[in-house]
């Protein structure tokens, strides 16, 4: 068999199109719309006849280029940090946590690990001795964790947070007290005996048994080393601090133990405790007056009678505190426990982390399964451990995608005909696109852009499936060529055809994914940003490389090969039947030719009598186009737009026959084109489906009012794990947070004392702000130091008045009589420091409780030095941390009694617990709350910020809806401007506009109606769905626009072929 022509051959009597219009066109009926529409599609046609003219080296550069790019990949970071993902760069919240880092610190004082103890039978009491005793069984197993790194065994009271140790001059006493402090426990277990058994520290004394929280009694052990230690200024720590008998004088849940200490009030009478009665209020840590857990922290779904005693609970908390790694760090740094391990923070880190995860672990497996209740644990690990989790690249799961997606391009587009299957032009396509994917995640990874969950998760997918669908356009206008056009222009045609619709698409995929980086979120910002890297590396794979791609197939087909196995030549070769010349029929020539040139092409079909597929080798005829038509009859062809599926129209005797065959079978192109387009084009179709639509755009205006804002981790992680059923029972029951007040610097703090009191107030009346008990100590450090300053002035004042301080002695007063004496003295100038005569002229708080301005600075070093349990609650974390400073009332030489100011303050804080915020709403109203009393303040001359998690993940629901309508907004006018300037008719573009806005109007109301809430992640969703809506809405556009302004009678044709499409 004779081998055929080389592509670069032209038929005899060819004559290529022109490209250019001339100026009869101009001056004619078409308009400027269509021109600019044929130099467009003439500099495509040029660039697929260059690509198809260099197919192998196109097709090696851009391999060579993409997989260059694709190799950014390793670089790339992946980023789990909340703080980082969700808080906006150079917001107002970005600039306060960057404020609250430089003086403190990358961490907080500490971290918390919880357990929740619910009822398996929903509803039942949990405020009896069994369920606090199964509490104490899970709280007991997590507390004696213990884990082995680096050669050395840390437990928690390693590790814990401990508040306020002294610093005592005994080193006996000091040691001592270093073992046995507790570590900080929020648990309902502290109001009885068994809350000493989650401490595990531990110290000796010759002659007595090991002593431990649960068998010490502060006052006695006092008393018995009285003799040999002067002790004086610890006792009246202890008693400030009201410790009394610790743990030992509070009730045991089971009297009968033997190891029920016989100073428990119930050891005698053997009673159980009343549960209810001992929690209401709170409980106690060690310390009465400092460590004071309130119900809300221990509780959930508390139920009370009319005169508001506690009846039930429904939920028991119980909270453990870490140090921080860099607390942990600096606490064993230098110590001989961690002198051979190069202890560094990195270490610290991988210690806690190590305990959180062995605590949740064994936590939830404390109580059987068969317990009449249920344990949830979580620690802040936990959650950096699902973040880390959704952010690993699921290779199984990209792979499969993949693969899935080339089985599908591959079994699509084979077909029995040799010349005409595609199989490999599919498979090829969709590792294209893959590549293409890759090589845009590694551009945005050379660039900086950091990836995260759904960047892993969600882009390889979407990116995919956007690529895809350009290759299968190109695909199948390039097997539906018109009759005419020579091999070497195949790939130009195809371009010519369908690369406007590609162009507009991508762009406005690109477009709407820039435009949706405006929500201030960065997880979703560095998401918006890669997925229009992603689509504009798609957009250049399509139209640059895919076309090479067509055109080898092009060669292969034309060289008579098998598909997908190239190397072996296709049978259907063989089946040359019988060469006929094709007669017009019934058909005229069209006006405008000029005459007719055959060439003979191969095309193959079903005989209707033997229905075997053979091969027919007709004439084909060209059209040539007189000098009136110099842009030729093709160029404008209705399917430019996207692709033409007809052709040229085929003559009623094959239509016939085809029709017949039995192996012409239904499909949903032939339903769009014969039965759906001519039903939508009736005149009460056209009525009805306005209307229809209509009434859904109301609707859908209505269901718009119905959007809710929040996006609750309950609905991040997913359900039914063990870290959903934590969570869920957090915000059933504990829907509390920690925040804080903070002060910067910029003002003077001792001139400013009104403003901060006022400041307090403000805060503390806001709604969502959970007030303290009335027996309850003030919860700033301002009211701490002030209260401490009363508390010394009041001693001097009845050792003054006793004759046990004089004014040239102390030491005959009490520990707080000399630190006030001490104070007193001070003046605050360097040059002269003491003066002796203010002892009586002067108060240490005057009677507006003021502290004088004078001794605000001199006052702050001796009460943090002297009260570290005060200081302790007060949560204050003073920056620049005062000096410290040693009291001892015997010494009192000159050096003794200048006391060094502290530095100027530049950070401070008022802890606060906000309760109650269920809906996003009520995290918004307390937000605004919160800054208006800022901004109150500012105009007293405070500088004032609020901190916490509400403030770092709810505050962008304030501007979050603006955001959204500004994206959408900014995206409808891009999509406006591209298109009227491609069509130069403003009327098409606004159309096509308009229907994209009414789409988003619908799927806003759509999220209403079906209980959608609003968050940063819908909106980059709504914003992207603009984007990929115009794919569909220019597709119709640009065709019923062509046929708009070439006739009225083409309209109903261009229906039917873009419903074909669709």
């Amino acid at each position: 068999m004779a081998r055929p022509p080389p592509l670069q051959e032209l038929p005899p009597g060819y004559t290529p199109p022109a490209r250019a219009a001339s100026p009869q066109i101009l001056a004619g009926s078409l308009k400027s719309p269509l021109w600019l529409r044929a130099y467009f599609q003439g500099l495509l046609f040029s660039l697929g006849c260059g690509i198809q003219r260099h197919c192998g080296k196109v097709l090696f550069l851009g391999l060579l280029a993409f997989g260059a790019l694709a190799l950014g990949l390793r670089v790339a970071i992946i980023e789990t940090d909340l703080e980082q993902l969700w808080v906006e760069v150079g917001s107002r919240v970005s600039q306060e946590l960057h404020y609250t880092k430089e003086k403190l610190g990358e961490e907080a004082a500490y971290t918390s690990q919880m357990l929740i103890q619910t009822p398996r039978q929903e509803g039942e009491n949990v405020l009896t001795p069994e369920a606090l005793d199964l509490h104490l069984q899970a709280a007991l197993t997590a507390s004696k964790v213990q884990v082995s790194l680096y050669g050395k065994s840390w437990d928690l009271n390693k590790i814990c947070y401990k508040s306020g140790i002294p610093l005592i001059e005994n080193g006996m006493i000091e040691r001592m007290i270093e073992k046995l402090f507790p570590c900080v426990i929020l648990t309902p277990l502290d109001c009885f005996w068994e809350g000493a058994k989650l401490q595990g520290g531990s110290a000796y004394l010759p002659g007595r048994p090991d002593i431990q929280w649960t068998n010490l009694d502060p006052e006695q052990l006092l008393e018995e080393l009285g003799p040999f230690a002067s002790l004086e200024g610890f006792r009246e720590l202890l008693d400030k601090a009201q410790v009394g008998q610790a743990y030992v004088g509070r009730p045991c849940l089971h009297p009968d133990d033997l190891h029920c200490p016989p100073s428990a009030p119930n050891h005698h009478s053997k009673q159980a405790p009343k549960v209810a009665q001992e929690l209401s209020g709170g409980c106690h840590g060690f310390s009465h007056k400092f460590m004071h857990w309130q119900e809300e922290l221990l509780l959930g779904g508390i139920a009370r009678d009319p005169q508001g005693q506690l009846l039930r609970a429904e939920a028991l908390q119980s909270t453990f505190l870490l140090m921080s790694p860099r607390q942990l760090y600096e606490h064993f740094r230098g110590d001989y426990q961690t002198h051979d391990i190069g202890w560094s923070e990195e270490q610290a880190g991988t210690v806690l982390q190590a305990w959180q995860r062995r605590f949740v672990q064994l936590a939830q497996e404390a109580l059987p399964q068969n317990s009449s209740q249920q344990i949830h644990a979580f620690s802040s690990t936990t959650l950096d451990d699902i973040l880390h989790a959704f952010s690993e690249v699921s290779a199984a799961r990209v792979v499969g995608g993949y693969l899935l997606m080339l089985a599908y391009a591959c079994v699509t587009m084979l077909r029995w005909d040799c010349a005409q299957s595609q199989g490999a032009v599919g498979l090829a396509g969709v590792l294209l696109v893959a590549l293409a994917v890759a090589s845009g995640l590694g551009l945005c990874a050379l660039l900086g852009i950091t990836f995260n969950a759904a960047t892993t998760q969600v882009l390889p997918f979407l990116a995919l499936g956007i690529g895809v669908d350009d290759i299968f356009l190109l695909a199948h206008a390039f097997t539906e060529a018109p009759p005419g056009t020579p091999l070497q222009e195949r790939t130009g045609e195809c371009l010519q055809r369908t690369g406007t619709s590609v162009a507009l698409t991508s762009i406005n995929h690109m477009v709407a994914f820039f435009m949706a980086a405006l929500v201030p979120i960065p997880a979703l910002r560095a998401f918006s940003l890669q997925a229009a890297i992603v689509v504009g590396c798609n957009f250049a794979a399509v139209m640059l490389v895919f076309p090479a791609v067509l055109s080898l197939d092009l060669h292969r087909r034309h060289c008579q090969r098998l598909d997908v196995l190239c190397c072996f030549s296709s049978p259907c070769s063989a089946r040359v039947i019988q060469i006929l010349p094709q007669e017009l029929g019934d058909r005229t020539v069209p006006v405008g030719i000029a005459h007719l040139t055959a060439t003979v092409q191969a095309f193959t079909h079903c005989e209707a009598s033997s229905q075997h597929v053979v091969t027919i080798l007709p004439p084909r005829a060209h059209l040539v186009p007189p000098p009136s038509d110099p842009l030729g009859s093709e160029l404008f062809s209705p399917g430019g737009s996207t692709r033409d599926l007809l052709g040229q129209e085929e003559g009623p005797r094959q239509k016939a026959a085809c029709s017949s065959l039995p192996c012409a079978r239904w499909n949903l192109a032939h339903f769009a084109r014969y039965r759906f387009a001519p039903l939508l084009l009736q005149s009460h179709s056209k009525a009805m489906v306005l209307a229809l639509f209509g009434g859904l755009l109301g609707l859908s205006l209505y269901g718009a009012t119905l959007v809710q804002d929040g996006l609750a981790l309950t609905d991040v992680v997913p359900r039914g794990t063990k870290e959903h059923a934590f969570l869920s029972a957090q915000l059933r029951y504990f829907s509390l947070y920690e925040v804080a007040l903070v002060t910067q610097g910029g003002f003077d703090y001792a001139h400013s004392q009104r403003a901060l009191f006022d400041l307090h107030q403000r805060f503390s009346s806001l709604k969502a702000v959970l007030p303290p008990p009335a027996a309850r100590a003030p919860r700033t450090w301002l009211h701490y130091y002030r209260n401490w300053l009363q508390g010394i002035q009041a001693a001097f004042d009845q050792d003054w008045a006793s004759g046990r301080i004089s004014r040239h002695s102390c030491r005959n007063g009490s520990e707080d009589g000399a630190l006030a004496y001490k104070l007193l003295i001070q003046t605050g100038d360097a040059r002269e420091p003491l003066d002796f005569s203010q002892l009586t002229t002067r108060k240490l708080v005057d009677k507006d409780g003021l502290i004088p301005p004078e001794l605000f600075y001199v006052g702050l070093t001796m009460w943090v030095s002297s009260d570290p349990l005060g200081l302790a609650a007060s949560q204050a974390n003073f920056y620049p941390p005062p000096p410290e400073w040693l009291h001892d009332k015997y010494d009192t030489t000159g050096e003794n009694l200048r006391i060094p100011a502290a530095q100027p303050l530049e950070f401070a804080q008022f802890p606060f617990l906000l309760r109650g915020l269920q809906k996003t709403a009520d995290f918004v109203e307390a937000i605004e709350g919160a800054r208006a009393a800022c901004a109150e303040a500012g105009r007293a001359g405070v500088r004032a910020y609020p901190s916490g998690s509400p403030f770092l993940f709810w505050e962008q629901y304030l501007g979050l809806r603006r955001s959204f309508l500004l994206a959408v907004c900014i995206l409808l006018v891009c999509t406006f401007l591209v298109c009227a300037l491609l069509l130069l008719n403003p009327w098409t573009a606004g159309l096509i506009v308009l229907v994209l806005a009414m789409m988003t109007v619908e799927l806003f109301g759509i999220m209403g109606f079906l209980g959608i809430k609003l968050s940063a992640i819908p909106v980059v969703i709504l914003v992207a769905s603009v984007g990929i809506g115009v794919e569909f809405t220019v597709h119709v556009a640009l065709n019923d626009r062509y046929s708009v302004e070439v006739g009225k009678a083409s309209v109903q044709r261009s229906t039917k072929e873009e419903l074909e499409i669709l």
